[in-house]
């Protein structure tokens, strides 16, 4: 498989747990030997050597003894040269995957479904039953997978289960049980897509409001009914109080005054009574 040209590594310090799995152990050799004579590379030796382990099995040898240079042919074999030369030399070659239990969370999800399948099938021939539950979970956090068991007569039928599967992508694998052929499906799961949750309203120490790129328009929203509700504060201060006119009827003004009142020793009100 030919890589993209924005997927080649341009420099050794650029290797990661995520990209390591997709280098050539050609491409990894190259780019040390041209970066490892300047004085700066030496601190990150070590942390590149265990990001390759992820994906290589690595071995020290002595260049200068025979017996171990043999054991690591250059067509089986990556050579680089370490910058401290009592250290040797390092042989890199890619880590096969030829067994379930060499799945893991990180490799899993740099194999296809059809490589998948043949692990599976070299597992006995128990099917999907057979796999330990802590394998059935690397599996799944990589690929779909779904069963179905069917007799041998009716897996193969027209529009049947199988056929739909295929076409929705689903690469296949049968395992015979007697008269009836269980079906193992498994498709590559799409990679997931990180969310960023945040809260709009975030303050910092002082209680100020954190502001964020694109929050600018509604502050100067904020801003205007601000400005708005204090224009009108000042208007309100700088109003004088209305002179009631002869003509005014307002609340207070619609009322009758009040009627007179005088104490009337007599009368059976309590000695009050009112003047028409």
């Amino acid at each position: 498989m030919t890589k993209r040209k924005e997927d080649q590594l341009e420099s050794i310090l650029d290797l990661n747990s995520s990209n390591v799995w997709d280098s050539d152990a050609e491409e990894i050799a190259e780019l040390w030997e041209k970066e490892a004579n300047e004085e700066s590379f030496l601190p990150y030796e070590d942390k590149l050597l265990n990001i390759i382990r992820l994906a290589y099995d690595v071995v020290h040898f002595n260049p200068e003894d025979e017996r171990e240079s043999v054991k690591y042919p250059a067509d089986e074999w990556a050579i680089f040269s370490r910058m401290d030369p009592r250290k040797g030399n390092v042989a890199i070659r890619r880590r096969t995957i030829s067994r379930l239990n060499d799945l893991s969370y990180e490799n899993v999800r740099h194999i296809t479904a059809a490589t998948l399948l043949e692990l599976i099938d070299r597992n006995f021939g128990g099917g999907w039953d057979s796999i330990p539950l802590s394998i059935k979970d690397i599996i799944e956090s990589a690929f779909e997978v779904t069963t179905t068991t069917l007799p041998a007569s009716r897996i193969h039928a027209p529009g049947g289960t199988l056929e739909k599967k295929v076409e929705d992508g689903f690469e296949v694998l049968e395992v015979v049980k007697g008269t009836w052929i269980e079906a193992i499906f498994a498709k590559k799961k799409a990679p997931a897509t990180k969310l960023r949750f945040f809260n709009e309203n975030e303050y910092d120490e002082d209680g100020n409001r954190i502001r964020r790129h694109g929050d600018d328009d509604d502050d100067d929203d904020y801003d205007d009914i601000d400005d708005r509700d204090e224009e009108e504060e000042d208007e309100d201060e700088d109003m004088e109080p209305m002179e009631p006119s002869e003509n005014d009827e307002t609340f207070y003004s619609s009322f009758a005054p009040e009627a007179d009142v005088k104490v009337d020793d007599d009368d059976d009100t309590g000695g009050l009574s009112v003047l028409e």
